[in-house]
C-alpha cells in the first residue's frame, strides 16, 4: 500500500439476531461518549448499559455526608466512579477526594474518565488497595472529614463473562475482584473440602440446599470432571437440586443458583473479613465530626455494619448512627432493579 492510499476500512462483525446477546457484541454500550442515546434508551428500560454502573441512593448519600468545600474524604470503593464524581462536585475543587479499589483493570478507566471530567490529582487521589488498608491511606492524607463505602459488586464486573462472576454469561469461573491476587473460585473448590463448602454457602449466603449442592460439587470433582467456569458450576447446582424429594421451581433454583455464587465470591475475597478490618479502624480513620455512609447488599454485611457502629456508639465514639437502614426509593428500584437490596447506614464521629 502507498504511504498516500487510506487503510481499507473493516466492518465490525455483525452479532446475529436483531439484538446483541453477548458482552462483545455490546459495543456501544460500553462506548457511552459516543452512543450517548442508545445509553439513554438502554437506561430508561431500566436496564444497566454493559460495561457501566449506576450509582445507588446518591441523594441519600450526600444528604448523609454533607460534604462542604474545602474537606478531605474518601470513596472507599471506587468502582466505576459515580458516587466519587458527585462527591467532587460537593466539593467544588475545593479540598481533595481520596479513593481506593482493588481492581486493577476497571480503575485505570475510571481514573481517566474522571480525569478527562477535570478531577485531576490536585482533587483526586486514586490508589489500587483494599480498603481494609484504610489506616495506611489515613498516615498519608490524615484523618478524613466523610467516607463512603459501597460493598456492592459493581455492573461492569457482573456483565464481564471474563470475570465469572454471574451465571447468566459462561466464563472462567474467577470471582476474584483483583484476578492477579488469590486463587480463583475454580481452584478454591478443588482445594477444599465438603464441610468447608457447605459451611461457606449457609454462613455467606443463607442457602437452604447447602449440603446437597457441596456434596454434588465434591463428587463431581471426585470423579475428575471440571467445574471451571461458570456455566459447568450452574450445571452441577441444578443437578443437585434436580436430586431433591421434591421439584423446585425454576425461580428457586435460579435464586439457589445465584447465592451460591455470591456464597463463593465472598469467600474468594475474604470480603467479610476485610469489612471486618475495615470498620474496625474507622473511629481513627475519622476527623471530629466526621460522617461516614456504609451501603451494603448483603444481610452478613449490613449486620456487620450495623453491630459494629452501634458498639462504637456505646462506647462514645460515634456521637450518632442510623437506628434503621435507609432503602432505595421505589422510583430508583423501578429505574435500577440492581437498587432493591441495598441498605445505606450512617454514622458520625463524636
Amino acid at each position: 500500500m502507498s504511504e498516500d492510499q487510506e487503510p481499507k476500512h473493516i466492518r465490525r462483525e455483525r452479532y446475529t439476531g436483531k439484538h446483541p446477546k453477548t458482552f462483545s457484541e455490546k459495543y456501544k454500550e460500553q462506548q457511552p461518549e459516543r452512543y450517548a442515546e442508545d445509553i439513554s434508551k438502554i437506561m430508561e428500560q431500566g436496564r444497566t448499559p454493559a460495561g457501566m454502573h449506576r450509582s445507588i441512593c446518591v441523594a441519600e448519600i450526600l444528604e448523609i455526608l454533607k460534604v462542604q468545600p474545602g474537606e478531605t474524604g474518601l470513596d472507599a470503593t471506587l468502582g466505576y466512579g459515580g458516587h466519587s464524581l458527585e462527591l467532587l462536585k460537593a466539593l467544588n475543587k475545593e479540598g481533595r477526594l481520596f479513593a481506593t479499589d482493588v481492581d486493577p483493570f476497571e480503575l485505570p478507566r475510571t481514573r481517566e474518565r474522571l480525569h478527562a471530567l477535570g478531577y485531576g490529582e490536585e482533587h483526586l487521589q486514586i490508589r489500587q488497595m483494599n480498603f481494609s488498608g484504610i489506616d495506611r491511606l489515613v498516615s498519608e492524607a490524615g484523618r478524613f472529614d466523610f467516607i463512603l463505602a459501597d460493598l456492592g459488586v459493581s455492573s461492569m464486573q457482573i456483565d464481564n463473562p471474563e470475570r465469572g462472576f454471574s451465571m447468566k454469561l459462561n466464563g472462567p469461573l474467577d470471582l476474584r475482584l483483583n484476578p492477579k491476587n488469590g486463587k480463583p473460585a475454580r481452584e478454591f473448590l478443588k482445594t477444599t473440602d465438603q464441610e468447608t463448602l457447605q459451611e461457606v454457602l449457609t454462613e455467606n449466603a443463607d442457602e437452604p440446599y447447602s449440603e446437597e449442592i457441596a456434596a454434588m460439587i465434591m463428587k463431581t470433582i471426585r470423579n475428575g470432571e471440571e467445574i471451571s467456569t461458570s456455566a459447568q458450576l450452574k450445571d452441577v447446582i441444578s443437578e443437585a437440586l434436580a436430586k431433591l424429594p421434591f421439584q423446585l421451581s425454576k425461580e428457586d433454583v435460579k435464586k439457589s443458583c445465584q447465592r451460591s455464587f455470591q456464597a463463593l465470591r465472598i469467600a474468594v475475597n475474604n470480603e467479610f473479613g476485610v469489612l471486618e478490618q475495615f470498620l474496625s479502624k474507622l473511629p481513627d480513620s475519622l476527623s471530629p465530626g466526621g460522617r461516614v455512609a456504609i451501603l451494603s447488599f448483603h444481610s452478613g454485611e449490613d449486620r456487620r455494619v450495623k453491630k459494629a457502629f452501634q458498639y462504637f456508639e456505646r462506647e462514645g465514639v460515634f456521637s450518632s448512627v442510623s437506628r434503621e437502614p435507609i432503602r432505595a426509593s421505589a422510583k430508583e428500584c423501578f429505574d435500577n432493579p440492581r437498587a432493591k437490596s441495598a441498605k445505606l447506614r450512617w454514622a458520625i464521629k463524636s
